[in-house]
């Protein structure tokens, strides 16, 4: 091949390299605007409502699907809807308010599940009779599903009498608080796993190193294992992250009235079932989108540079 040749070559290559880049960023570049818009439009809809309708009246759409009616009509039928854009409009408001519940469950659930995950999962790796009452409990709550667990809570032992009236105002109705109590206990048990796990990922050696410079064990676990414990975890937390905002959805079957729950009571109303779900559908993928971006970013920026990597 002739020098020329050659630089011909290599010019091609680096110019497949720089449209492969330049493609990689236009999609993440895409994604994150497409997320931007998406909770922008969630904390404007939040707040008109929540202030008793700042820029439309409470439960009514930015954009009245009155003036768009006919927009969509170049569009083809989707899920029997001939007008999808005037539909979404109408429909999104409703939905947007209830994914409020559905968050807030999902964020209260994972984030209280991980304080009761961590005592869980060392007691799992460091403790002796405590190690069995760990293993007893992870197994059972990750050995029946969520919605028998919620069912037990909600109708079997009837907690939502127990939810004190003080919580009245800030819940839509106790199911709620249940529903939320069992996204905890389900939740930690789960990421008592991944604790679990990265936990043994870490060297033995590090917590004999703790040791020798004289911390007790609770405080070489707690000062030197377990923060290089909880960033090995992180990829596995997202995963639970993730299944909780799916499976949030469990809380309409106790009368939650979350996000699915509102989708039925709409699709009831209108028989529009397919849209309705597949528009609930696409609001749950925003959700985990964002989540894994979020963990994602969280990953990263808690990664010890050659820590964990292969060589």
């Amino acid at each position: 091949m002739s020098g020329a040749d050659a630089s011909a070559e290599s010019a091609a290559d680096t110019r497949s390299v720089r449209t492969v880049v330049a493609d990689g960023v236009g999609r993440r570049t895409g994604v994150v605007a497409g997320l931007a818009v998406f909770w922008l439009y969630l904390l404007a809809r939040w707040l008109n409502d929540w202030l008793g309708g700042v820029v439309v009246s409470a439960g009514e759409s930015f954009f009245a699907p009155a003036a768009v009616r006919g927009v969509g009509d170049a569009l083809p039928v989707v899920a029997g809807v001939t007008d999808p854009v005037a539909f979404a409009l109408d429909t999104l408001p409703a939905l947007a308010n209830a994914a409020w519940l559905t968050v807030v469950m999902t964020v209260v659930g994972i984030a209280v599940g991980f304080v009761f995950a961590v005592p869980l999962a060392v007691a799992r790796v460091y403790g002796r009779v405590s190690a069995w009452i760990s293993l007893g409990v992870t197994e059972l709550l990750r050995g029946t599903p969520l919605l028998a667990q919620l069912f037990v809570l909600y109708y079997g032992l009837n907690l939502s009498a127990a939810v004190p009236s003080a919580l009245d105002p800030v819940l839509a109705n106790r199911a709620v608080a249940v529903a939320t109590l069992g996204f905890v206990i389900n939740s930690a048990a789960y990421q008592a796993e991944y604790v679990r796990g990265a936990i043994e990922s870490v060297d033995a050696g590090q917590l004999e190193a703790g040791r020798a410079v004289g911390l007790s064990q609770p405080a070489a676990i707690r000062f030197v294992v377990l923060p290089q414990a909880l960033r090995f975890a992180i990829p596995g937390w997202s995963n639970e992250l993730v299944y909780l905002i799916k499976y949030s959805s469990l809380a309409a079957f106790v009368t939650a009235p979350e996000m699915f729950d509102t989708a039925s009571q709409i699709a009831a109303e209108n028989f529009k079932y397919t849209a309705v779900f597949g528009l609930t559908a696409l609001l749950y993928l925003a959700l985990v989108i964002s989540a894994s971006r979020v963990t994602g970013w969280a990953e990263g920026y808690t990664a010890v540079p050659g820590l964990g990597k292969g060589e």
